[in-house]
C-alpha cells in the first residue's frame, strides 16, 4: 500500500461514490438535529435516521458521506490506551431504496483494493450465518476459504422492533507478529492480528411486535467506515495516535509540553488524552456546544478540564489548549471549511474555560488535598459522596477529576453518595422554585373536564364573544362568583396567553351586568386559555356569553419588542456568528430581554453594529408573514427552530423579508416599520456561557431619550454647567479631584511618618526583638503595611503590631524585619496565636500578617506581644520556626508540621 494522508483517503472515498452517481452530502453537526435520543451524534448513519424510516425524504437515493463522531462511554480508557478515543470520522455510502448487495459489495472491494492498493490477500469477509445470497456475491471476488459465516450477535443488525438486517464485515489481516501466537488464531479471535475495516449492513427486513421478520419492499444499505481506523492500515502504523494528523496535533502539544511520545508511558497517556480531547472539543465548539454542568455542554467541560489537568501532569503552567486549537484547524478544515470560519470564536471558547478551570482548579485542590491528607490519617480510602459533591456544589471541581486525583493515589470516591446528594439537590430546587403561575394553572388539571377547551383567535382579531365555560376561585370550581380573582375560561378569545417568553395579554371582558379587568392570560394544559381576572362590578356564570377585548396600545407595544427580538437574534449571528442561539427572552410591553449562548462580554463596538443592522432592517420596511406549515417543509426552507422544544407535525413559520425565518407563535406585527426605533440598553451576563440584552423599541426608546435628557440636564444644573459642555466640566472635575487626591496623600504621608516616629519611641525592648504596638483608627491595611515596612527598613529586629477599628471590627498587621523572624518573631503564627485567643481569624508570612479580631479587644491583644516574646516564649518560637523551615523532615506532613507549631506556640 502507498502510504496516503487521512485528508487524501477522506477525499478519495467521497470522490469515488461520487462516481458511483452519490449524492456528497457534508458532515451534519455533532449536535442532533430533533434527536433528543442523543446528546451528540456517535454514528455515521444517526443523522440519516429520518431518511431510513421514511419520516423523511432524503435529497437523494444514493448518498455518501463523512461524518464527524463522538463517543464518550469509554472516556475513563482514553489515554490509557492507544485504541481509544472520543472523536472520530466516519465514512459511509448509503442506498435508501435503490441499489443493494450486488452493487455495494463489488464497490467495498473496488475501493479498497483498487483505490486504495490494499493486497487482496490479507483481506478477509464475514457474513450473516444464513445469508447464502452475500456469500454467493463475494465468492465470486474471493476465495471462499476467506468468507467466514457468523451468528446473529455479531453479524446482524437491530435495534428492537422496526428495519434491521444481516450484515458484512470486512476484516485486514495485520500479520502474524500482531497476533497472540496462538496456534488456533483466526478472524474472530479477540488478539489486534484481524482489524475490522468496513462494515456493510443490508437492512432488509422489518420486525414487528411478534418477532417475525418482513421483508421490506425497498432494502436499505447503510455502510460504516472508520476514517482513522483505515489510515492506520494504510499508513502502516499501529493506531490513531500515529496517523498523520493526529500525530501532528500531538506534535504541537509536545512542543509546548518539551516531551517527546514514547519516551515516558505515563507522559504517553497525557499526550494521547490531551490529543483527542482537543479534537473533540474543537470540532464541538464549532458546532455550538457550549460548556456547562448539563447535558452536552458537560461532556465538553469534561473534555476540556480532563485534556488541562493532563497538561498539569506534564508540567505545563498556565492554559495551553487554546494554542494547539489551530493545528487541531489546520489538519481539518480541508473536510470541515467550518473550522476555519468559526477559529476565533472557538480559541476564545476554549481559553476561557481553561481560566475557569484554573480558578477552580487552584481552589478545589487546596480542599482535596485535606480530604486526602484527612483520610490518609485516618487510614480510610473513600472520600465521602457529601465531601465530593461540597468539591462540584461549592468550588466547581469535577467530580470525574475528583475520581482521576483519587485514583493517582490509590484512593477512590463514593460514587452512589455523590449522586444522592446531586439528587437530593435537584429535589431540594424543584421543591423551592417559585413560579407566577395563576390558581387557575396549578388547580387546572385537577379540576377541569377533559372537554373544555378555548380557541385563540388573537393574532387578527382583538375582540369576540365568548361562552363562559368555567370560573376557578383558588381550587374551587365555581357556577357563577360576583368577586375576587378568578381565572375564567371561555370557548374562544382573542386574548394571548403567555407562551415563549411573550407576556400574556390584558384587558376587558364584559356584558350587560358584569365588568371584569383581565390582568394577565395563562396557558393552561389540554389547550386551555385562562383569563386571570378581576370582578370590577356585577357576576358571572358558567354559560354566559361575555365580550372580550384585548387592550390595543399594551398588545401593539408587546408585539413591536416581539418582533424586534426576532431582528435581534439574526443581527447577533450576523455579527458574533452562528453559535449565537436564543437561551431564553421575555417580552412585555416596556421592554424586551433576550437571552443567547455567546462566551464573553459583547464589545460595545459590536453592540453599536447589532443595533444599526435592526434599526436598518425596521428602516427597510420588510414584510412580516405568518404562515402554519408542516414541519417537514418549514425545516427544508431552513426556518430556525428554538433549540430542544417540542413541536407538532405543523408549525408557525415568522419571516421578516429575506432577513430572518423563525418558527413561533408568538404575536407579530405586519411590517418591520413598525417597530420604530430599537435601542439597547444593557448587556450583561446571565449565566456561564449565556449573555443577556435588554432593549425597548418605539415609544419605549422616546421615553428613554427623554429620561437621559432629564438626567443630562438635572447634572447639568448640579454642576452649574450648560448640558452642552457638560463633558468639558466634568473633565474639569476630575482634574481638580486628582489634585485633591494628591495634596491628601501627600498629607497622610506627613502624618503616618508623624505617626512612625511617635510608635518608635514608644517601643519595647524584649529580649533582642524590638516591639512596636499601637491602635491607629482611621488608617487602611495598606497605610499600615507602609508604616510597618519604613519602621524594619530602620531596624531589623523590629516586629510591629498596629491595629485599626472599623465599626465593631478591627484589623491587625503584623511586620517583623528579617532579625526579628531569625530570633522567633514569626508574623503569621504570632497573628494567629493572638485572633484564636479572642474568636477572630488570621494569619500570614514570617515577615507579614494580617487578622480580625473585635473592637474592644485591642488593647489587650497589643499586650499580648511582649508575652508572646518572653524568654520561654521566644525558645519555642524558635522551635516553630525551624521546623517549619525543614519541612523535608516531615514530608508531605502539612498537618503534623502545623500540630507541632501550635503545640510550641501555647
Amino acid at each position: 500500500m502507498q502510504f496516503t494522508g487521512l485528508n487524501d483517503l477522506r477525499e478519495k472515498y467521497l470522490s469515488f461514490f461520487e462516481s458511483k452517481e452519490h449524492l456528497r452530502m457534508p458532515s451534519f453537526p455533532l449536535v442532533p438535529q430533533n434527536d433528543p435520543s442523543i446528546l451528540l451524534i456517535n454514528a455515521g448513519m444517526a443523522p440519516l435516521k429520518p431518511y431510513f424510516t421514511g419520516k423523511e425524504t432524503p435529497p437523494r437515493k444514493r448518498v455518501t458521506t463523512c461524518q464527524k463522531c463522538i463517543r464518550t462511554p469509554d472516556i475513563d480508557n482514553v489515554g490509557k490506551t492507544a485504541r481509544h478515543g472520543t472523536f472520530f470520522e466516519m465514512l459511509g455510502n448509503f442506498s435508501f431504496g435503490d441499489y443493494f448487495k450486488k452493487e455495494v459489495i463489488p464497490w467495498a472491494w473496488e475501493f479498497l483494493t483498487e483505490v486504495v492498493e490494499m493486497p487482496k490477500d490479507r483481506l478477509w469477509i464475514t457474513i450473516y450465518q444464513d445469508d447464502d445470497e452475500a456469500f454467493d456475491i463475494w465468492s465470486k471476488i474471493v476465495p471462499a476459504e476467506r468468507i467466514v459465516r457468523m451468528g446473529k450477535e455479531d453479524n446482524f443488525w437491530e435495534l428492537g422492533l422496526g428495519p434491521c438486517g444481516p450484515c458484512s464485515e470486512i476484516h485486514f489481516d495485520r500479520g502474524a507478529d500482531k497476533g497472540c501466537g496462538k496456534p488456533d488464531c483466526k478472524l474472530g479471535c479477540d488478539c489486534d492480528r484481524f482489524m475490522e475495516i468496513w462494515n456493510l449492513v443490508f437492512t432488509q427486513f422489518d420486525k414487528n411486535e411478534a418477532g417475525e421478520y418482513i421483508p421490506l419492499p425497498n432494502p436499505n444499505i447503510d455502510t460504516g467506515m472508520g476514517l482513522e481506523r483505515l489510515a492506520c492500515l494504510v499508513q502502516g502504523v499501529n493506531n490513531l495516535f500515529e496517523v498523520d494528523t493526529v500525530q501532528h496535533i500531538m506534535g504541537k502539544i509536545s512542543e509546548i509540553a518539551g516531551v517527546k511520545y514514547h519516551d515516558d508511558e505515563i507522559k504517553d497517556i497525557s499526550l494521547r488524552v490531551i490529543t483527542d480531547h482537543i479534537r473533540s472539543t474543537t470540532f464541538m465548539i464549532a458546532d455550538g456546544v457550549m460548556a456547562s454542568n448539563e447535558g452536552r455542554g458537560y461532556v465538553l467541560r469534561r473534555l476540556l478540564r480532563r485534556a488541562a489537568r493532563h497538561g498539569k501532569l506534564l508540567g505545563i503552567e498556565g492554559t495551553f489548549l487554546y494554542k494547539v486549537v489551530d493545528t487541531v484547524i489546520e489538519e481539518s478544515h480541508q473536510g470541515y471549511p467550518e473550522l476555519k470560519e468559526k477559529r476565533d470564536y472557538i480559541v476564545k471558547s476554549v481559553r476561557l474555560e481553561e481560566e475557569r478551570f484554573e480558578a477552580a482548579l487552584k481552589q478545589g485542590l487546596l480542599i482535596l488535598d485535606e480530604y486526602i491528607e484527612k483520610l490518609t490519617a485516618e487510614g480510610k480510602t473513600e472520600l465521602s459522596g457529601a465531601d465530593a459533591f461540597k468539591l462540584y456544589d461549592t468550588f466547581g471541581f469535577p467530580f470525574d477529576l475528583t475520581k482521576d486525583i483519587l485514583a493517582d493515589k490509590g484512593l477512590s470516591a463514593d460514587e452512589e453518595g455523590f449522586k444522592a446528594e446531586m439528587a437530593h439537590q435537584r429535589e431540594m430546587a424543584r421543591s423551592g422554585r417559585n413560579t407566577d403561575e395563576s390558581e387557575g394553572w396549578s388547580t387546572d388539571e385537577a379540576v377541569l373536564s377533559e372537554d373544555i377547551k378555548c380557541e385563540f383567535i388573537g393574532y387578527d382579531n382583538l375582540t369576540c364573544d365568548g361562552k363562559v365555560l368555567a370560573i376557578v376561585q383558588g381550587s374551587e370550581l365555581l357556577d357563577s362568583a360576583n368577586e375576587g380573582t378568578l381565572t375564567i375560561i371561555t370557548d374562544t378569545t382573542p386574548f394571548y396567553a403567555e407562551s415563549g417568553g411573550e407576556v400574556g395579554d390584558i384587558g376587558v371582558m364584559k356584558n350587560g351586568s358584569f365588568v371584569a379587568k383581565v390582568i394577565d392570560t395563562k396557558k393552561l394544559k389540554g389547550g386551555r386559555i385562562g383569563h386571570i381576572a378581576e370582578i370590577v362590578s356585577g357576576a358571572v356564570s358558567v354559560g354566559d356569553t361575555v365580550s372580550l377585548a384585548v387592550e390595543e396600545q399594551t398588545r401593539l407595544a408587546v408585539t413591536r419588542n416581539h418582533s424586534a427580538t426576532h431582528l435581534l437574534q439574526k443581527a447577533l449571528v450576523t455579527v458574533l456568528g452562528s453559535h449565537v442561539a436564543q437561551a431564553g427572552s421575555n417580552v412585555n410591553a416596556d421592554r424586551l430581554r433576550f437571552d443567547f449562548s455567546h462566551n464573553e462580554e459583547v464589545s460595545r463596538d459590536q453592540l453599536l453594529k447589532v443595533e444599526a443592522i435592526v434599526n436598518q432592517k425596521i428602516a427597510e420596511g420588510l414584510t412580516i408573514t405568518k404562515k402554519v406549515m408542516p414541519i417537514d417543509e418549514a425545516r427544508k426552507l431552513g426556518a430556525t427552530a428554538l433549540f430542544g422544544e417540542k413541536y407538532g407535525d405543523t408549525v408557525r413559520v415568522v419571516t421578516m423579508g429575506d432577513f430572518s425565518m423563525e418558527f413561533c407563535g408568538g404575536c407579530h406585527l405586519d411590517n418591520t416599520s413598525a417597530v420604530g426605533l430599537f435601542k439597547i440598553v444593557s448587556e450583561s451576563s446571565a449565566a456561564a456561557g449565556i449573555r443577556r440584552i435588554e432593549a425597548v423599541t418605539g415609544t419605549g426608546v422616546l421615553k428613554l431619550l427623554a429620561e437621559k435628557d432629564a438626567t443630562i440636564s438635572e447634572t447639568a444644573a448640579i454642576l452649574k454647567t450648560a448640558p452642552n459642555r457638560l463633558i468639558e466640566r466634568a473633565a474639569g472635575i476630575m482634574e481638580e479631584m486628582k489634585e485633591l487626591r494628591h495634596a491628601l496623600d501627600e498629607m497622610k504621608k506627613a502624618r503616618n511618618q508623624d505617626l512612625a516616629g511617635e510608635l518608635l519611641a514608644k517601643a519595647q525592648t524584649v529580649g533582642e526583638i524590638t516591639v512596636v504596638t499601637g491602635s491607629v483608627d482611621g488608617m487602611s491595611v495598606d497605610e499600615m503595611r507602609g508604616t510597618g515596612d519604613k519602621l524594619r527598613d530602620k531596624d531589623e529586629n523590629l516586629l510591629m503590631l498596629l491595629a485599626s477599628k472599623d465599626g465593631d471590627k478591627a484589623t491587625l498587621i503584623a511586620c517583623a524585619g528579617k532579625g526579628a523572624v531569625a530570633k522567633g518573631a514569626v508574623c503569621g503564627n504570632i497573628i494567629k496565636a493572638i485572633t484564636a485567643a479572642f474568636g477572630g481569624r488570621g494569619g500570614g508570612r514570617p515577615d507579614s500578617a494580617q487578622g480580625g479580631i473585635p473592637a474592644d479587644k485591642i488593647e489587650e491583644a497589643l499586650a499580648m506581644v511582649p508575652t508572646l516574646l518572653s524568654s520561654r516564649s521566644i525558645i519555642s518560637w524558635k522551635i516553630a520556626f525551624f521546623v517549619k523551615s525543614l519541612p523535608g523532615i516531615f514530608p508531605r506532613k502539612k498537618y503534623m508540621r502545623t500540630s507541632m507549631c501550635w503545640l510550641f506556640v501555647t
